[in-house]
């Protein structure tokens, strides 16, 4: 859903970074190794907690030096932590990303409180990364209290709020259970040591579609430029998934070296079918709006929501694939901005979420790629089919045939390729 009113930028704001920095292809690397030791992942954790929670944490957090207390990385003065007075987290995350009942109610918020006494206040309204990021940049660059406590971004947005210091250090000894981060996850290139972003969700960008009114299988991104699908296809607005999408069909690989001329070949299909009115509307995390309405009946999608259209819907017709070419896998990460006065409250937060019977729950819920070590095994207790899901819990060989990352941007590939975006897109 859109950004509320007060987090909107004026009209005419321009995009606040122009900036990708190092990545990693984190999710792949990180799975991929755990297949390769030949444990499962309930033996992985049970050895892993062998060596006890305070080593686990030393080993997470011992890749970057400590932030001065009560300071950023670059020494700003922290907000005062009330924490204790004020029991409460301002969440602002996308729609789609947490359980829900059919009262719009979670039950592991619900639970989170009953033990905490904390009061999460959940708000889905993140969009996309560039809109909301350019609505609260401002404010945190002027110090001003933005009134979230967490925040849900991808890699490359998090790698940017790193770098200008907007982001709060996460007090690691308060969430123990960071140590159930996949091991290659917790060292990455734009965030070492974890010490500022831990992952949320990750997933993949493949296509959607109503199999009974389109009346046929969809397998290609070429399949949704079909006429019979005229002015009934949604498309992404993170153009790392829709351009990756096109240009793996077009047979460029994303995750390796590309040059603009591919990318701009990529943009000019997205063009032309904007032109020729094949494409009903480019959207974040709102394209679900017209998929549900009927306006929209195929399109580029992320790959949890086709389980939230079946239940919102009552409809199993949704069908989630990952194109012939290949899907594109991204990651989601939550982050505490600079001036939070709720600190304390946030880390005790996403500690609840990385017990692995709450990351289950959360993963049955949304159907996303679960980061959670120990996940699976719960899974497989309580729903062996969700732990044999490869878009929940996908293995090494599903990756390396299905799924490739988008990969980072120099500062100047960035500004140009995101001012080529932003014209196709009509902004």
């Amino acid at each position: 859903m859109p950004a509320s009113p007060e987090l909107q930028p004026p009209d005419g704001t321009d995009p606040v970074w122009a900036a990708d920095g190092p990545a990693d292809s984190s999710v792949v690397r990180a799975l991929i190794a755990l297949s390769r030791t030949g444990l499962s992942r309930r033996r992985f954790l049970s050895g892993a907690s062998v060596l006890g929670g305070a080593a686990s944490l030393a080993a997470l957090a011992g890749c970057a030096p400590p932030a001065p207390p009560g300071a950023g990385a670059t020494g700003r003065a922290l907000p005062t932590d009330i924490s204790a007075t004020d029991k409460i987290v301002r969440f602002a995350s996308w729609t789609q990303y947490i359980d829900h009942d059919a009262d719009g109610r979670s039950a592991t918020l619900a639970a989170f409180t009953k033990a905490t006494g904390i009061t999460v206040e959940l708000v889905e309204e993140i969009d996309d990364n560039d809109t909301y990021a350019n609505a609260i940049v401002p404010r945190l660059r002027a110090g001003q209290d933005i009134n979230r406590d967490l925040a849900v971004f991808s890699d490359w947005m998090v790698n940017r709020l790193i770098r200008d210091d907007l982001l709060a250090p996460l007090d690691l000894i308060r969430i123990p259970h960071a140590a159930n981060l996949l091991e290659p996850l917790k060292d990455v290139s734009f965030d070492p040591g974890r010490r500022r972003s831990l992952v949320w969700q990750s997933g993949f960008a493949g296509i959607g579609y109503h199999k009974g009114k389109v009346g046929r299988e969809l397998r290609t991104v070429d399949d949704l430029w079909s006429k019979d699908l005229a002015g009934k296809v949604v498309l992404l607005s993170e153009m790392r998934d829709t351009l990756g999408l096109i240009m793996l069909a077009q047979g460029v690989n994303p995750q390796r070296d590309f040059t603009r001329e591919q990318l701009e070949r990529a943009a000019d299909v997205v063009r032309r079918q904007i032109a020729d009115g094949q494409v009903r509307r480019i959207r974040g995390n709102s394209y679900l709006d017209d998929l549900k309405s009927g306006n929209a009946l195929a399109g580029m999608v992320w790959s949890g929501d086709i389980s939230t259209l079946r239940t919102e819907t009552g409809s199993d017709e949704w069908e989630f694939v990952m194109p012939e070419s290949g899907g594109i896998l991204w990651s989601d990460n939550a982050v505490i901005p600079i001036t939070s006065p709720h600190r304390r409250a946030a880390a005790k937060l996403l500690d609840h979420y990385y017990t692995p019977e709450v990351a289950a729950k959360v993963a049955a819920a949304v159907g996303y790629v679960c980061p959670v070590q120990g996940a699976q095994a719960v899974a497989e207790r309580t729903d062996p089919e969700l732990a044999k899901n490869p878009l929940v819990f996908p293995d090494a060989e599903f990756l390396a045939k299905n799924a490739r990352e988008f990969r980072a941007l120099s500062a100047a590939e960035d500004a140009e390729f995101s001012a080529l975006w932003a014209k196709v897109v009509g902004n």
